[in-house]
């Protein structure tokens, strides 16, 4: 999976936050402090689509965008394409387990302990 820029990143977090497919107009409508071209948003909507990260429906004369998974989903790949930058997981995944909290820990047992009991 590749990576995200900071205004991909941005677009994400609006859709990902809104839960609802959204025209470029409307994306645009909420990243209007970054005073960007109504054509600059389309853009970085038609690369996330090509990337994989949205899919798009015809509505009318425009298209609608919505994630094509979960910001969850995004991020449990981001750790897993880290993991396997390591020469070494068992050790990268004991360092990653001795900086989590305490709170972190006892969800990633409940996580584990589910999987095993499936």
């Amino acid at each position: 999976m590749k990576g995200l820029g900071e205004l991909e990143r941005s677009i994400m977090d609006i859709l990902w936050a809104q839960r609802v497919p959204a025209t470029a107009r409307e994306v645009g409508r909420h990243i209007a402090d970054r005073d960007l071209a109504p054509t600059t948003v389309m853009t970085v909507l038609d690369r996330l689509t090509r990337k994989g990260f949205l899919v798009r429906t015809r509505d009318g004369r425009a298209w609608r965008y919505e994630p094509a998974a979960s910001r969850d989903d995004y991020v449990a790949e981001l750790m897993r394409e880290a993991l396997d930058m390591t020469g070494d997981r068992s050790a990268a995944l004991t360092r990653f387990a001795q900086t989590v909290s305490g709170s972190e820990a006892e969800i990633l047992r409940k996580a584990l302990t589910e999987l095993e009991e499936e």
